[in-house]
């Protein structure tokens, strides 16, 4: 009986479902296992018993098939997990052979190794012909995600269910569930991703920023190693992507790796190279680090970054991970940092011996209970926080003359992880302090002990930060997506549905979610990660009423005119409305209305929109920013006005659009045209 009641409901719902939008699901049968979490992380949500128009059958009750075939025949997305009733009447038939299923081919990455942690067998099955085979198993080719459609209906079969996870067996689930039509209903494009321009030097820059907006991402961390000394192609080349990006309204950080400064930094100045406790040059992976408590070498170290800073138009710059290898501690002298002649010279006076000391005796340090390496180890954290409030006040010193530039501190986690402290020198309760006094964000970072979590851990990161600053709108948090050294499944690295829900369990917890790096995120993963990382606190749906709650704004897929809180809205693209935080209604305008489209439109914004109002003859709006914000309008305006008075803002063509540079802060804005 409650089949048959949810399905009434669905076939009514059908018609006032937003188009191109998949709002709702449906879960027939009484264990939903992990769809929820599947599709939630693209911001899908349960009908309860209201509209939907996206059902996952894992239980056919006896004699649901016609109602199914027809639900189907209608313009229905159906998902079905193995051998079933329903799947046999669509010509998915289990044969008499049978097949252990390791490991699986996706069509959308065939040469990416999905690994099953848990080996299963299943009946080898039969699809129709006209059954696209979207993963097979890997030796004997069975089929294991098939895709079927039937009139303006589809349908997805998987041979077993997804895992407990939501992601163990078919990491590309929602991505055929997208191609099958099934459209996200929000967006955002407040996600950072951090960028190597080693890995895209000879790409067309217009497109991968065009690329990146889709995708959902606001701003760039540009590796500023590579460009710290002056070199003619190569600033030509990173001025090209500044410029770029620009265009797409996505912002360019200059983002730093201190103690490491450039690889020819490092060949000039071998006296000021750092040293690890066995007295060698602490080259340590990619990174070269440097002795930053020398004086001479933090005084030319300074020099530098305020030349490459003014060389170039940053929005902000990141300072990442100004602390001490290795993530083996002390117990791998080799790679431990710091022990150069002036820390040990510093500690020497302190405690009347010298740290080299722990690393030269018959029984080198391990342990973190020996009182002198206790500490030693505490001297180090001290250290570590000495050098980023130093390093914190040389970019403040920089911002006061270029006041629009925002400023981030990317800090590993030790408070999930509290290793962090000892094995590195990370101690976040001595830093976030800083926060009080000093303008910027707090992005946390990931430790690579724990890449091989889930995304629940996410909101266990924020609720040991909360207790530490009242800045809790500053923090944000650093997912790396990298393959992973301990042993994960189904993928080495973070793909499909896992990395979604990372980055949406993240988006709820956290003001700003970076990616580590541009460069690592699969092709597959770009179209829904946009919406993935939309954090949206309610919505429903009443006919044509949208009524949306938000945290920090979010975009509706959207086509023509609208009215938000019964008001013509201006901030909207061909295919997207932008809506700032809060609670906002949102209904088209109605045909018989005299209402035209507004004159003048935001058609994407990079800041924190707060509102906006479609006047005669232009637009206004509120918003907030950390960095510059860059207004993409449809027209080129005429007259600006920020805070009452006029201005001349830095204007920039992006085709038939024109981009428009604003201060950032909190501002009023009034342009006509």
């Amino acid at each position: 009986m409650r089949l048959h009641v949810n399905l009434s409901l669905a076939f009514l719902g059908l018609a006032v479902c937003l188009p191109a939008a998949t709002l709702k699901y449906h879960i027939a049968g009484d264990d939903p296992g992990a769809w929820p979490e599947i599709l939630s992380s693209i911001g899908i949500t349960p009908a309860s018993a209201g509209p939907a128009n996206l059902f996952v059958v894992r239980h056919v009750v006896a004699g649901s098939v016609p109602q199914w075939m027809q639900r189907i025949e209608q313009g229905g997305t159906v998902v079905l997990e193995g051998e079933s009733e329903l799947a046999a009447a669509l010509g998915v038939t289990p044969s008499d052979k049978r097949v252990t299923v390791r490991s699986i081919v996706d069509e959308r990455a065939p040469k990416l190794p999905i690994v099953w942690e848990s080996p299963l067998e299943i009946p080898v099955f039969n699809v129709p012909k006209d059954a696209s085979v979207l993963a097979a198993e890997r030796w004997d080719h069975a089929p294991v995600m098939v895709a079927l459609r039937r009139g303006p209906g589809a349908v997805l079969w998987i041979a077993a269910s997804p895992g407990k996870e939501g992601y163990e067996r078919f990491p590309y689930l929602l991505q055929a569930l997208h191609d099958l039509g099934m459209k996200p209903p929000f967006q955002s494009q407040r996600l950072w991703a951090f960028f190597d321009g080693a890995y895209r030097s000879r790409v067309d820059l217009d497109s991968f920023a065009d690329r990146w907006r889709k995708a959902g991402i606001g701003a760039l961390h540009v590796a500023g190693w590579h460009y710290y000394e002056q070199n003619a192609e190569s600033d030509a080349y990173l001025r090209r992507l500044i410029e770029a990006c620009h265009r797409k309204a996505i912002l360019v950080y200059v983002w730093l790796e201190l103690p490491h400064v450039s690889e020819k930094f490092w060949d000039a100045h071998p006296e000021w190279r750092e040293k690890t406790a066995i007295l060698q040059d602490a080259q340590l992976d990619w990174r070269k680090l440097m002795n930053l408590n020398n004086p001479d070498c933090s005084a030319a170290v300074s020099q530098g970054i305020q030349r490459l800073v003014g060389r170039f138009d940053w929005d902000g710059i990141n300072l990442a991970e100004l602390y001490f290898e290795s993530l083996e501690g002390a117990a791998n002298p080799a790679r431990f940092t710091p022990m150069n002649k002036d820390v040990r010279d510093e500690f020497l006076a302190l405690n009347n011996w010298d740290p080299i000391e722990l690393f030269q005796s018959a029984k080198p340090p391990g342990k973190s209970d020996d009182a002198r390496l206790r500490t030693f180890l505490d001297y180090r954290a001290d250290l570590a926080r000495r050098q980023q409030e130093q390093w914190i006040g040389q970019i403040e010193s920089i911002r006061a003359s270029k006041p629009d530039l925002d400023f981030v501190l990317t800090h590993v986690d030790d408070r999930f992880d509290t290793r962090m402290h000892d094995l590195i020198g990370a101690d976040a309760a001595r830093v976030l302090p800083l926060l009080d006094h000093h303008d910027f964000t707090f992005l946390i970072e990931d430790p690579a002990t724990i890449w091989n979590l889930g995304p629940q851990r996410y909101p266990q990161i924020a609720s040991r930060y909360q207790p530490l600053t009242t800045h809790s709108k500053r923090l944000a948090i650093d997912i790396n997506i990298v393959e992973r050294y301990q042993d994960v499944y189904p993928t080495k690295q973070q793909t499909g549905t896992e990395l979604f829900q990372l980055v949406h369990v993240a988006a709820q917890s956290f003001s700003r979610v970076a990616l580590y790096f541009e460069n690592s995120i699969l092709t597959p993963d770009l179209p829904l990660l946009a919406s993935a990382a939309a954090s949206v606190d309610k919505a429903d749906q009443n006919g044509s009423r949208l009524v949306i709650q938000s945290h920090y704004g979010v975009g509706v897929p959207w086509q023509g005119p609208a009215l938000v809180n019964g008001r013509l809205w201006p901030a909207h693209s061909e295919t997207m409305l932008w809506l700032p935080a809060g609670t906002n209604i949102v209904e088209p305008v109605p045909p018989a209305s005299v209402l035209k489209d507004a004159p003048l439109r935001l058609v994407d914004f990079n800041g924190d929109l707060r509102s906006a109002d479609a006047v005669t003859d232009g637009l206004h709006f509120t918003y907030e920013s950390g960095a510059r914000a860059l207004a993409l309008l449809n027209a080129a305006p005429g007259k600006v006005e920020i805070d009452g008075a006029a201005v001349n803002p830095k204007l920039i063509e992006s085709g038939s659009s024109f981009v428009l540079t604003l201060p950032r802060g909190q501002h009023v804005v009034r342009i006509t045209l």
